[in-house]
C-alpha cells in the first residue's frame, strides 16, 4: 500500500507553516491531502495539485529487538480525534550516508545520535509513521509524518530540535518542514 501526500488548493489538512530547512523546497500550498492507494500513480491528479510525494510503510530498521518492543508498547496510532496538528517532514540523506554499511548507519542513528532513546519520551503524545521513498525513485528518501494534539506542540517542537542537533542530521541534504491543522474528528 502506497501513501501519497498531495499539496494543493484543497485537502483535509490546512497548511499553517511551510519552511524549507535544507536544500531545495517544494512549492508552498494552502492545503494537503493524504491518500492511501494500491498504486503509486494515482489515476488523475487534480489540477489544483502543486506536488505529490509517495512512500511505503516498511519494516522498522536500525532497531534491536528490545527497542522495537519498547517502541511498540508506547506508540500511538495515527488518526486520533484529538490529534488535530500534523507535520510532514520529507528528508533526503546524502550519498555519504548511503555509502555507509547498515552497521555504520546504526551506530550513527542510535549509538551516537540516540534517535530512538531520545524520541521515546515524546510517545505516545506524538504519533509517527515513516514512509520509505528512496527505492521508488522519489525526490526524498523518507517522508516522516507526525500527528499530535495542540497541547503537545511544544513537546513536538522540542523533539524536532533535538533530532536536528544530532550527528545523524549532518547527513541530511534536503529537508522541508510542513505543519498542518485539521478539524477535530468525531470519536464515533
Amino acid at each position: 500500500m502506497f501513501t501519497v501526500f498531495r499539496g494543493g488548493q484543497s485537502g483535509a489538512w490546512r497548511v499553517t507553516r511551510f519552511a524549507p530547512v535544507k536544500g531545495a523546497s517544494l512549492s508552498p500550498t494552502p492545503s494537503m491531502s493524504v491518500v492511501h492507494s494500491l498504486t503509486i500513480a494515482l489515476p488523475i491528479l487534480p489540477s489544483s495539485t502543486s506536488w505529490r510525494l509517495a512512500g511505503v510503510k516498511s519494516h522498522v530498521r536500525y532497531v534491536e529487538r528490545a527497542e522495537k518492543e519498547q517502541l511498540a508498547a508506547v506508540q500511538a496510532e495515527l488518526g486520533r480525534p484529538e490529534a488535530t496538528c500534523a507535520a510532514l517532514i520529507p528528508i533526503k540523506k546524502s550519498a555519504a550516508w548511503w555509502e555507509l554499511t547498515q552497521e555504520e548507519r546504526r551506530q550513527i542513528f542510535e549509538d551516537r545520535s540516540h534517535h530512538i532513546a531520545g524520541s521515546l519520551k515524546y510517545l505516545p503524545a506524538v504519533a509517527r509513521q515513516l514512509y520509505h521513498s528512496r527505492d521508488l525513485g522519489e525526490p526524498f528518501d523518507f517522508l516522516t509524518w507526525f500527528e499530535y494534539a495542540p497541547t503537545d506542540t511544544d513537546g513536538f517542537e522540542e523533539l524536532v530540535r533535538t533530532l536536528r542537533a544530532t550527528e545523524e542530521w549532518r547527513y541530511v541534504e534536503r529537508e522541508v518542514d510542513i505543519r498542518m491543522e485539521r478539524e477535530r474528528l468525531d470519536a464515533g
